[in-house]
């Protein structure tokens, strides 16, 4: 029993769980091994209303609070990061701007199709020389009659380059006030003409989830497309980052939580010297440090999401969360190795892919380096 949980929460761990377990897990390594984004397992998570579970039913969500959101990340990132990649990304940086900022018609046209399985949508940040540095994007956008005219590029935009993918919100420059870049967000569809998405292959990590580039040629879109006000650009990107980073944060700790148990399981049927690997105490340490890790990281965690949820401050640890969260990940991860020795840097056991997936968590949504940035700054550094 967790002192952040209530029933509600466990009904909901317990269904994740289950779904993940039985319908995950088996496509799991056959998926990652080919590259493969799972439109079936999206529909199904779409099914299990897990795409927008914290809006207000009127808009196709089941009306939860955050931290039942973040409970299903952790579930299925406990089995898969990529399933898990395609629900945080689509659920804290698709859906969560348009329901914060946009106008009651804006919510209405995107929100129900966003929320069913049957559309994706993507959060147009990052660009080829823009990354922590989200100031430095280039893609701009100006008013020529009832038009916004954007042109630019974007890159490592998750969930952006499906077939079901509606459109992405898209930060440009739409303005100068002095030398400074005045930014605003824009609702750009899939289908706008002079725009166009690239799928990004080779990765290393996350392989089954969606990796695309955008290319806005001259994109028009009209006027009452701008996603809150203008000017409000960076604001809305960065607020809705802080969102994000309680799901990466999620992400971690469902991989660490993972990692742990397959370690566990292997550590007890392993013999070595005629004794199970956990009758050593080098290794039933290394489990312990593990086991205290992920609970610290959890209770972080959960905090952070009842500040949200109770309408308290909680960007610094949200930031405090994401890093702390990928760094027991990358821990565990690495010692779930060292446990599993020649076998786990092999494909036929999962450890070898959670080592693999853990790597982006330190980078997406702010680097490590940035969490510290942030936190110092909340700190009054």
């Amino acid at each position: 029993m967790d002192i952040f949980c209530n029933e509600q929460h466990d009904l909901i761990r317990q269904t994740v769980r289950q779904f993940a377990e039985t319908e995950i897990k088996p496509l799991a390594p056959e998926l990652d091994e080919k590259e493969q984004f799972s439109y079936t397992l999206t529909k199904r998570m779409g099914e299990l209303g897990l795409f927008g579970m914290y809006l207000a039913p009127e808009y196709g969500g089941m009306g939860t609070d955050y931290l039942s959101y973040i409970i299903a990340v952790e579930e299925i990132a406990r089995v898969d990061g990529s399933q898990a990649a395609t629900l945080a990304a689509h659920n804290s940086l698709g859906i969560g701007p348009i329901n914060r900022y946009g106008t009651e018609e804006q919510k209405r046209e995107y929100l129900p199709q966003l929320c069913s399985g049957d559309a994706l949508w993507g959060f147009g940040l990052t660009e080829p020389d823009a990354g922590s540095d989200s100031r430095g994007s280039r893609t701009m956008a100006h008013v020529e009659g009832d038009d916004w005219v954007i042109s630019g590029s974007k890159i490592f935009i998750t969930n952006a380059a499906t077939k079901i993918t509606l459109g992405s919100t898209i930060q440009a420059v739409t303005g100068m006030k002095g030398s400074e870049k005045i930014f605003s967000t824009i609702l750009v569809p899939q289908d706008t003409p002079g725009y166009r998405t690239a799928e990004m292959h080779r990765k290393m990590m996350w392989r089954a989830s969606n990796t695309g580039q955008l290319f806005l040629d001259d994109c028009r879109v009209p006027k009452h497309n701008l996603l809150g006000k203008e000017g409000e650009g960076s604001k809305i990107m960065l607020s809705t980052l802080d969102s994000g980073r309680l799901a990466i944060a999620a992400m971690g700790l469902g991989l660490a939580q993972g990692a742990f148990e397959m370690s566990m399981a292997y550590a007890r049927e392993r013999k070595q010297f005629g004794k199970p690997l956990t009758k050593f105490q080098a290794i039933a340490f290394k489990l312990a440090d593990m086991a205290t890790r992920i609970e610290t990281a959890r209770n972080l965690l959960y905090k952070a999401c009842w500040l949200k949820d109770n309408q308290q401050p909680y960007a610094k640890e949200a930031a405090m969360s994401k890093l702390y969260c990928s760094e027991v990940a990358k821990w565990v991860a690495d010692e779930g190795v060292q446990i599993h020795g020649g076998y786990g840097l092999m494909k036929d056991y999962d450890i070898e892919r959670f080592y693999r997936d853990q790597r982006l968590l330190q980078i997406g949504e702010g680097t490590s380096e940035i969490q510290r940035l942030v936190i110092s700054r909340h700190i009054g550094c």
